[in-house]
């Protein structure tokens, strides 16, 4: 995946994608976990401590090749994004709590992903396949994640209503070039094949383990359905886009990056079906439609679309 689709389409996706994150933020995002700290531990929960084990477990069972295996726990250390949020509406999830998911997570993710990333290289690789995890690498990474939102936040706070009008246009192209990146990307190599027969089916596991877990945890836990819908999809959609971003360059390891790549691609799918499941067997009867107004629910307006 040494092209330049990937050295340049993929960091301008990921900036297209994190920008339009910002653009959906604001402070009370963050201020809301205060105002609903259960269901957002409960959720970050799952993604932080239980993702990571089923990452494992699957690599495990499976008897990945280790870099494929650390691509793998890289991919279930990466957050959730804004596609989950497209889901989440979609499927009539609690978007607002989606936002604060993501915004939270993405600040998260820089402590705790490097953290699984170097536990699984210490599982799987030795010191001598000269793979580790570069300090200025990794700043290079979250500057081209942390940068846009940051920008996309300040164009909110300063113009909301053009902020309001690019949001689902932005939300929508920046789906759209991750898909076409991670597709191009893979179609350019010659082993296409072989990386879909390696872990094409070990990653549509792991992301229907991901949604289930993501609903049913939380529903266990007494939050209510819109919530665990919203949580399903933050937790069952990763941003693959920065977990690429990550193996390419900060490991510096093209096998690694396969996981995350294949995944970009089968997530979609899986997750269409997981929702049209949850509507098929009655779970979203008893959720307000989008648009719908319901008092009980503190978040803006704009939260709901």
């Amino acid at each position: 995946m040494d092209s330049a689709l990937v050295s340049v389409g993929l960091p301008a996706a990921l900036a297209i994608i994190m920008f339009g994150l910002g653009l959906s933020l604001t402070p009370d995002d963050f201020r809301r976990v205060a105002r609903h700290p259960r269901a957002v531990l409960v959720i970050l929960g799952c993604q932080v401590v239980l993702l990571p084990l089923i990452g494992f477990a699957i690599a495990e069972v499976a008897g990945l090749a280790p870099e494929l295996a650390v691509g793998l726990l890289l991919l279930a250390a990466s957050p959730g994004g804004t596609t989950a949020n497209l889901f989440s509406h979609l499927f009539r999830g609690d978007v607002a709590l989606n936002i604060t998911l993501t915004a939270v997570n993405s600040v998260l993710a820089l402590v705790t992903l490097p953290i699984v990333v170097n536990l699984a290289i210490a599982r799987y690789l030795d010191e001598s396949s000269g793979v580790g995890v570069q300090l200025s690498k990794m700043v290079q990474v979250f500057a081209i994640v942390l940068v846009p939102v940051a920008i996309g936040m300040l164009v909110r706070s300063r113009a909301p209503g053009f902020a309001d009008r690019a949001d689902r246009p932005v939300r929508i192209a920046s789906a759209v070039i991750l898909l076409l990146v991670v597709v191009g990307a893979i179609l350019g190599e010659d082993n296409v094949g072989e990386y879909f027969a390696q872990v094409g089916l070990v990653t549509t596991v792991f992301c229907a383990l991901s949604l289930a877990v993501g609903f049913f945890m939380p529903r266990l836990l007494g939050l209510t359905p819109a919530q665990c819908v919203a949580s399903g999809f933050e937790i069952g959609i990763h941003n693959s886009t920065l977990a690429i971003a990550v193996a390419l360059t900060v490991l510096d390891n093209t096998t690694i990056g396969v996981p995350p790549a294949v995944y970009g691609i089968v997530m979609f799918p899986v997750a269409a079906l997981f929702g049209f499941v949850l509507n098929r067997t009655g779970v979203l009867a008893g959720i307000p439609a989008v648009g719908a107004t319901d008092e009980t629910d503190p978040a803006p307006a704009r939260d709901r679309r």
